[in-house]
């Protein structure tokens, strides 16, 4: 079963991490927005002491879908190891029964090598579990728990450049399609994008992934589709004396492979603050 570009990473690529706030000495020359990147993930976990909460919403013109997330991700014991959980809810495009519902949960986990004001280079692998909590009968999840590992890198070309790259695989042993067809299913995404620092607190992106997923098509059978998505997008930062730093940003994804011509639009807003009295 193949939906549009909302559905790509729905508990897979939630939102990402922003930089922490920056502390009252420093905040005379703002720091540049590291992350909250939108379809390709970057390598930087959350701060010591720093929480964020991230909202998103896509949808395809012409179409009834959408899909909302919310992620909520959390440093332990400092940046090096992170937790993380995406909430998605759903509708979706499926004339006969348009429904909204819950989707599969994603459970994160992420360990941060390198990055930081030194290194050029940051890497971060992701483990995911995939809890089968989406209706599959009702085109709002796999039918069965899922595992996902991603290998995001993200380097520094420049003063005004940064770039990430992923590498991603979701396997299901028991996926179910909406007639309870059993299979197993799995996917391979690449992605890769480069962000312009215009300003430390407004930033210009362009995204781009490129998924090969093999879903239920018949009891112990599967069917192959790719999606070719290119996403230009902006971001900003808003910083607040409290410490707390809202970033918004807007994407406008379209597709260039085999479902060419098909356009959304995808929003984006996160909340970053310390917490339990700590400071970054």
């Amino acid at each position: 079963m193949r939906n549009s570009f909302l559905f790509l990473f729905l508990a897979a690529t939630g939102p990402l991490t922003a930089q922490g706030p920056v502390p009252a000495p420093e905040r005379d020359t703002p720091s540049p927005i590291e992350d909250n990147s939108f379809l390709v993930e970057e390598a930087y976990n959350q701060e010591r002491g720093i929480v964020q909460h991230a909202n998103t919403f896509s949808r395809s013109r012409g179409s009834a879908a959408w899909t909302y997330t919310f992620t909520q991700e959390w440093p332990v014991g400092g940046q090096r190891n992170q937790l993380s959980y995406t909430l998605p809810l759903a509708r979706n495009d499926d004339p006969a029964e348009e429904t909204a519902g819950i989707g599969d949960i994603a459970l994160n986990y992420r360990y941060q090598i390198g990055g930081g004001e030194g290194p050029r280079l940051a890497f971060a692998p992701r483990a995911t579990l995939l809890l089968p909590t989406g209706s599959s009968r009702r085109g709002l999840g796999s039918g069965g728990t899922g595992f996902q590992i991603n290998l995001p890198l993200s380097a520094k070309l420049s003063p005004g450049f940064v770039a990430h790259s992923n590498a991603g695989l979701t396997y299901t042993p028991r996926a179910r399609d909406t007639f309870g067809n059993v299979a197993a299913a799995r996917s391979y995404t690449l992605g890769q994008s480069i962000i312009w620092l215009t300003h430390p607190k407004l930033n210009l992106m362009l995204e781009s992934t490129w998924t090969a997923s093999h879903d239920v098509s018949g009891a112990g059978q599967t069917q192959r589709s790719t999606e070719f998505l290119l996403s230009p997008g902006v971001r900003g930062a808003i910083d607040f004396a409290s410490g707390l730093q809202i970033v918004p940003g807007i994407a406008f994804p379209f597709d260039v492979g085999a479902s060419r011509g098909e356009r959304g639009v995808y929003f984006y807003l996160s909340f970053e603050h310390s917490f339990l009295g700590q400071s970054p």
